[in-house]
């Protein structure tokens, strides 16, 4: 199976930059994206080998998430049962045989770092509710973290020491995923810096490659022998991030 992640940053603006080029190439048996910034149906998505499943932020043109998969789930749900987080259209979990998939859009820190606080809340509460699902079967879960973990995961590692993103407690509530037993898939493949996913608009850092990478799949530890590939599609235009990917048996 292959799955894609790919934050848009904009569905409707999407639509017109090469999105059905891309998956009539990729051909994803799921696609979840993040920053739809719409409701479902103010725009029609096109892809009749899919169902398709919307959440969207009570906040008109704001975040918002989807999932597009060949196979039906058993179940969807949408949120992780928080009233305090589920008004952004931020997480879609589909239930499948032997997974869950969860599709995630986490909250930025902000200039300032003006939501740090609440982007930790966020971190140790989407956590909680990753071990709980666990429980039940081993999850894969993607999208937009808006975090850089370590200094290789973008260009510029001091200067960003206290920029959202790349703050300490971000980086700590990264590890604490990592200790919890998920797996950086794409880590399991490339060992070394200079893979990013998202660039900056200004100072024309995508063609420079000063970038970050912030978009990730992570799997428990129990699928990791089903893992084959990871990879980020960092050639593919239309969003400041670049789509990223995963092959699993």
């Amino acid at each position: 199976m292959k799955f894609i992640s790919w934050n848009v940053n904009g569905m409707r603006s999407i639509l017109t930059k090469g999105f059905y080029d891309f998956i009539k190439k990729e051909q994803p048996d799921i696609l979840c994206l993040q920053e739809t910034k719409m409701q479902e149906g103010q725009a029609k998505v096109d892809l009749p080998d899919y169902q398709e499943y919307w959440s969207s932020a009570d906040k008109l043109g704001y975040s918002g998430v989807a999932i597009f998969t060949k196979t039906k789930p058993l179940a969807v749900t949408f949120g992780i049962g928080m009233e305090q987080h589920d008004n952004e259209g931020r997480v879609i979990t589909a239930e499948y045989p032997s997974f869950f998939l969860v599709n995630v859009y986490t909250p930025n820190a902000q200039r300032g770092l003006t939501r740090l606080s609440y982007r930790q809340e966020w971190d140790s509460d989407f956590l909680t509710y990753l071990k709980r699902l666990e429980r039940k079967k081993p999850i894969i879960f993607c999208g937009d973290l808006n975090v850089a973990h370590k200094e290789i995961d973008l260009a510029n590692p001091k200067a960003n020491q206290k920029t959202a993103g790349f703050t300490k407690e971000e980086r700590e509530d990264f590890d604490r995923i990592i200790t919890a037993g998920f797996v950086d898939t794409f880590r399991e493949f490339h060992k070394e810096g200079g893979h990013y996913s998202w660039w900056s608009y200004m100072f024309n850092a995508r063609k420079r490659d000063i970038g970050w990478r912030i978009d990730y799949f992570l799997i428990s530890k129990a699928l990791r022998p089903r893992l084959k590939d990871a990879f980020i599609r960092k050639d593919v235009m239309g969003s400041d991030h670049a789509p990223v990917g995963v092959i699993m048996t």
